[in-house]
């Protein structure tokens, strides 16, 4: 219990305790979210097997689970579905992202409402399409005239939704002028400090682009997202774009954190990035087809930050064997494996990664390794649910209130 007790919280060490402490909540309420939320004790914890270091070497996001994938509007506007978070993205062993989404599938049993059995097709599902895509040897993308199913019901909702109606949800109107909803649910009030700091950050971007008075800053708060991120120095930003109050944008402003995989990755030596900004930033635009909008790296000094369109957490597949049938569940799934060989083939040949040569072999030869991955899953699941049992109870026991946040 001690080690893993240290663990977490000499990781998320210096964090908001406010937020922090939300985090710790989620932690307990399932395996799935634990898994979500400790992405470095799970690769404190990768078996050794030569399955984890003989793979081909690619460009990760590093931190692949069910919930990972999501819908976006891109830079052209459009609306895509695509691998959406790439904080922890590194040069790695493709059977390091591999195992890490296998895993998520094996502990969401209860969130996909799938039996064992069923949890385990998922997981064959996702590896064909994965096999079966890099095999191809050929980057595709998913849209909305090309997609079906979940997804295609997803991108439409996405495409439907107007700025106005957004906004409304997210922000209060008064005298013709927004401001952001602080419902302590998406959104917390913001310091002083913080307030000037989101500011000059943006206006330091602003600066840099062809109509900077779009980036003027209305409002700023602290934005409650995510699982593994919760307490990181983030911000949700009102800006003027194209006129108040129906022409607003609202901007995600978030402190880039170091990868957690680097220090698993001693073999493997990566390129130098201007900033942990610059190498989020840069392996999105290269593993996605189409990037987020206002996808840009700030740099503060010896800190650095992700700019991005605010994405809604709401804009995710919901998964759920109960609601929408293990067929639809299984067709979202073997997309995903397609979408993550797509990131990996666009990205290869780049700066140490496997030619695409190297990867389509793989993909090619999966019959050789998918049963040992699946195994692999396997133990790393059981090892998150210990994991997760252990945590729960020193949660219960009352040891992971952050110091700042006790009464």
């Amino acid at each position: 219990m001690a080690n893993v007790v240290k663990t977490i919280r000499n990781f998320n060490a210096g964090r908001d305790p406010e937020r922090l402490a939300m985090k710790y909540e989620k932690l307990r309420s399932s395996p799935f979210v634990f898994l979500r939320g400790t992405c470095h004790l799970f690769y404190d914890r990768l078996p050794a097997d030569a399955l984890f270091v003989k793979a081909p070497t690619a460009w990760l996001c590093g931190d692949a689970h069910l919930e990972n994938f999501g819908s976006y509007k891109g830079d052209n506007r459009l609306a895509y579905f695509d691998l959406n978070d790439f904080d922890e993205a590194a040069l790695a062993p493709v059977t390091w992202e591999l195992v890490r989404f296998l895993t998520s599938i094996l502990v969401a049993g209860d969130s996909l409402r799938a039996s064992r059995d069923d949890a385990n097709a998922l997981c064959k599902v996702f590896l064909e399409g994965y096999a079966g895509a890099l095999a191809l040897g050929k980057a595709r993308w998913v849209e909305r005239d090309t997609a079906s199913g979940l997804i295609h019901e997803l991108l439409a909702k996405l495409k439907a939704r107007s700025r106005p109606d957004f906004l409304n949800k997210r922000t209060e109107r008064k005298n013709g002028r927004r401001s952001i909803l602080r419902d302590g649910e998406h959104a917390l009030p913001v310091d002083k400090v913080g307030r000037e700091r989101a500011k000059n950050l943006i206006g330091a971007f602003a600066a840099t682009q062809d109509n900077p008075d779009f980036f003027k800053v209305l409002d700023v708060a602290r934005r409650i997202a995510g699982t593994g991120s919760l307490g990181v120095e983030r911000y949700v930003v009102l800006v003027k774009g194209k006129g108040s109050p129906d022409g607003n944008y609202l901007l995600d402003l978030k402190q880039a954190p170091v990868s957690s995989l680097v220090p698993h990755l001693k073999k493997i030596k990566q390129p130098a990035w201007p900033s942990n900004a610059h190498r989020i930033v840069g392996l999105q635009r290269r593993m996605q087809a189409v990037s987020m909008a206002f996808l840009h790296p700030i740099v503060d000094g010896k800190s650095s930050y992700v700019l991005r369109d605010l994405q809604p957490s709401e804009d995710r597949v919901t998964l759920d064997v109960r609601h929408t049938g293990l067929d639809q569940v299984r067709d979202v799934i073997g997309e995903m494996g397609q979408m993550m060989a797509w990131a990996h083939l666009r990205s290869s040949g780049r700066q140490g990664s496997a030619i695409a040569d190297a990867l389509v072999d793989f993909g090619a030869s999966a019959k050789s390794w998918r049963r040992d991955l699946l195994d692999a899953a396997h133990q790393c699941a059981a090892q998150v649910e210990s994991d997760w049992e252990v945590y729960s109870e020193a949660y219960d026991a009352g040891a992971m209130v952050p110091a700042k946040a006790k009464p």
